[in-house]
This record gives structure tokens, sequence and C-alpha cells, in this order.
């Protein structure tokens, strides 16, 4: 695999600006948007800035990018036959002897889903809108660029739409001014194609299918004050334009009151009137979502409901990090791709950094009281797990990983020590310790962002997160996936410094993909 190219290309002064307006002009003109911030949001929003993004697409080998596209469909299947082992998930993630005993949001969703199928499934499909997240590992000059997952998304995987917004603004960037010919590697052949608005519509309209009823709706889930709405909103008028499907938009507040099942058919109603065929969860991944206990019953009476849920319960406990920890030990992911050759499941552990959990011990546990400069960890058992006392002694080249979604809650490197300082020892179950990736060196973008923010574009060095989308609809029949498919994707570019990744939570901003040889 050929070396990264230095990044980005050098501009003028000139150059610089010219592309700016182009790209901010192009952004406004065409949907790459969100909402300005605001607490509460105005019910009907009277203005919009353009959605952070980078003036150059990011580069990443073609092959490893055709190696991400091929490796989706099989996370697709693996995360498919996750969610539909029972036994599995109670052991993982379950409230009894998992992570939810001590990660009370994960506990109360999975005693929840406890009780719905202890009365009983009324809808045994599950379908699910995925993103497999990657950075490019380049641990020394010495050693070829190769893909590591950072993370696999199975709840309100976001920014589909908008990516193919970025990657149009890109082509949209050559097409007017070539780029001003500054590199070789900016050429039509590098600029990978993006559909996936229509990739992730059609996993949603083939859940509508599913359920038989083309007059049912399927409605988006989200959150209070939301500013990502137009990521949203462009599904919505793919399903309607090009599948004839409705949606509507209901909060958890509003479901309260909203939202009821017909007493014959289970089927979910909304307001009294439409029927709902598909659930399609952007928001619920977040105790923060969860400000009243009504909220809870209203996220588990969708679930008692016929509707086609997009995650189910089981589906988004299956993308806790426990469980990617857990599938990375020796022969678990084997037990789940028993019908895939032993080149698949190397590809698939090749992709993995190294992971444990907190509370991993083996024999050569070490006696309480590990030091740490100034930072002592003790134990209140006889003995310090082995993988607290690995995540002590590796801490400079490691990430501390909880069961949350949506950014900025990994601790990293020097705050690992004092954060397992205070960590009591019976939550250490619900957090996993993974060996950092290390990115290509000499990489940058300019970074253009508004709403406050400094104006223009600014130069950075920076790191580059790939996202690959992909959709199946699945069932308990033969526990085999009924479809899958590889749906797009994404990237999402952040200054170098910077260790968090989320968009939405400030730290990234959308980029595109320029292949190079």
């Amino acid at each position: 695999m050929s070396d990264i190219p230095d990044w980005p290309p050098q501009l003028s002064g000139s150059q610089l600006d010219a592309l700016t307006l182009l790209a901010t002009t192009y952004a406004l003109s065409h949907g790459l948007l969100y909402l300005p911030a605001a607490s509460p949001q105005p019910p009907i929003p009277n203005s919009a800035i353009h959605a952070p993004f980078s003036l150059f697409p990011s580069p990443i080998p073609r092959k490893t990018f055709e190696k991400a596209k091929k490796l989706q469909s099989i996370y697709n299947v693996l995360y498919a036959r996750v969610a539909m082992d029972i036994d599995f998930l109670d052991r993982v993630m379950g409230a009894e002897v998992g992570v939810g005993r001590v990660d009370e949001f994960v506990g109360r969703l999975w005693r929840g889903w406890k009780n719905i199928r202890d009365q009983g499934i009324r809808q045994p499909l599950h379908l699910g809108l995925f993103r497999s997240d990657y950075l490019l590992h380049s641990p020394s000059p010495e050693e070829a660029v190769s893909l590591k997952q950072v993370e696999f998304n199975t709840i309100s995987s976001s920014f589909g739409p908008l990516s193919q917004q970025t990657a149009a603004l890109h082509r949209y960037l050559y097409n007017t001014t070539r780029y001003f010919t500054v590199s070789p590697h900016l050429k039509p052949e590098n600029f990978p194609p993006n559909s996936t608005l229509s990739g992730l519509a059609s996993g949603l309209a083939e859940g509508h299918k599913a359920y038989g009823i083309p007059d049912a709706q399927i409605l988006f889930v989200v959150q209070d004050d939301e500013r990502n709405v137009f990521d949203q909103r462009w599904l919505e008028y793919e399903l309607l334009e090009r599948h004839s499907i409705h949606v509507t938009r209901q909060t958890l507040t509003q479901l309260i009151t909203s939202a009821s099942l017909d007493p014959s058919s289970s089927a979910l109603i909304i307001s009294s009137s439409t029927e709902i065929s598909v659930v399609y969860f952007r928001a619920g991944y977040t105790p923060n979502d969860f400000t009243q206990p009504a909220h809870f019953d209203a996220r588990f009476l969708l679930e008692k409901s016929r509707a086609i849920k997009c995650p189910s319960i089981p589906l988004q406990l299956a993308g806790g990090k426990k469980v990617q920890e857990v599938l990375a030990k020796p022969g678990v992911v084997e037990q789940f791709l028993k019908d895939h050759d032993e080149v698949v499941i190397n590809e698939i552990r090749a992709s993995w950094m190294g992971m444990w959990g907190l509370d991993d011990n083996n024999d050569n546990a070490s006696a309480i009281g590990h030091i740490v400069g100034d930072t002592t960890v003790r134990s209140d058992t006889a003995r310090e797990p082995w993988g607290l006392k690995r995540a002590i002694d590796n801490h400079t080249n490691l990430v501390l990983k909880p069961q949350r979604e949506g950014g900025g809650n990994n601790v990293y490197k020097t705050s690992i020590p004092p954060f397992l300082a205070t960590l009591p020892h019976e939550e250490r179950l619900a957090w996993i310790a993974m060996e950092l990736i290390v990115p290509p060196p000499q990489l940058g973008n300019y970074l253009v962002r508004a709403g406050g923010g400094q104006a223009g574009a600014v130069k950075t060095e920076v790191v580059s997160e790939l996202g690959i989308f992909g959709w199946a609809l699945f069932g308990e029949e033969e526990r085999k996936v009924v479809k899958e498919v590889e749906a797009g994707w994404l990237v999402r570019t952040k200054g170098k410094d910077s260790d968090e990744g989320g968009v939405a939570t400030g730290f990234s901003v959308l980029d595109s993909i320029i292949l190079v040889d």
C-alpha cells in the first residue's frame, strides 16, 4: 500500500478565499445545514447555518476504502446475529450479571426488554441502520497503513445525508476550479461516488414494506432542541419522493401522550389515527434523553408494539462497547460467523485494536495498590484485576470507553490513572480499555465552521475517521439475516489534538474522500 501524500496542498491567500466563498455558498444553497445554537430551539426555525466542513477531501488509500466497504456486509450479519442471541446479551449486557448490573441506563433498558419478552414479542423483525467507524493506523514509517475499527453504531447512525452533500461540495469545487491544479491526486476518478441518502432510505423503506400496510407511516423519534434536523429531513424527503412513504416526527416527551397500542393487534398508533410501520430512533441512545420515568415508559410502549424498531432494544444493546470487547476475545466472533471462512474472520479480527475489560482477570493479577506517579489505584477486593493493572501500566497508549454514544464520554492517556483512582470497583464492568489507533502523520486540512466560531477556513493538523453505513432487516426465523446492504459512507475530520470525534458535539467537521494509490 502506497504512502498517503502530505496534505493539504498549498494554496495562496486568494485561492483559499475563493474556495471558501464557493464552498460556504454551495453548502447554504444545498441543505448542508444546521440550526444555530439556541436553547430552546424556536418551534418554527427562522434561520440556519452551514454545517462545519473541510475545504479539501481527505486522502484514503483506494484498497483500504474498498476493504472497509467489503467488511460492512460481514458486520451487518455479525451484529444482527448478536442481537438475536438472547443468552449472549443477557450475559454481557444484562442487569443480573452483565453491564446493566452497574450501568443504570443499560440496566433499565435491559429490564424493560426482559419484561416485554416475558410477555411475548409481537414483532420478530428487527431493522438496523448501522455505521462502522474506522481510523487509519500507521504506528511506524516501516509499517503499512491499516484499517482499524473505532466502534460499531447500531442506533442513530447520523450524518449520512449530509455526508453525501459534503462529497458533492468537494466535487463542485473541483469542477469549478480544478482546485487550481494544486495536487495530481485531485482528479475525477479519485472522487468516489456517495449515495448514502438513497442507501439509508432504502433500508427504512424495506422495513416499511415488510410491515405490510402501505398507508402506515414511519416514526422518527427525535431529540428536543435538535440542531441536526436537516440530516433527518433529507431522509424524510427521500422516503416521500422516492418511496411514497410519509414520516411523522415525535420526541419522547410527545410520545408520552400521543402513542398508544391497538388492543387487538398491538399496532402502534400516534395521535389516535396514524399507524406506524417503522420506528426510527434518532434519540434514546443517551440517559440525557430520559429525563423523567415516563420517557422510559414511552420507549417500552414502542418496543411492545407490532411496529418494526430501528433499532430494537436488543439491537441497541448489541452496539455496546462491552459487546465489542467480548467479540474480540478468542473464539467468540467465530461462534457468530460459523458459516464464514477463516479468511473473512481474520479480516474482521485484523480490523480491531487490542481491547479488554477493566474487570478482566488472570493468574498474573497483582496485589492491591498499584501506583502510578502520585496516583494510587486500589481495589476493595483482595487482588487487583489484571485488566485494571494493564490499563494503568499502559495508560499512555489507551482510551477508556463506557457504554455511551454521542461523543464526549471517553477517557484518554494521562487522564486515565486519576480517573481510575476514583472509579468504584463495582463500576469497572461498564468500561473497556482499547489501544489507541495511531493515525498517519503530516495530514492537515482547512476546516470551515459557522455560527460563532472563527470565521473563514482554518488550517490545522487533522485526523479523519471513515464511517461505512449499512442496513440489515432480520428476524428470528432460522436466525438468518433477511436482507443486508452496504449503504454508503462518511468522513469526519477533527483537529489532531482533539480526542473526541462527534460533529454534533462540536469536535469534528464533515469531510469526504480523495482516493490515492
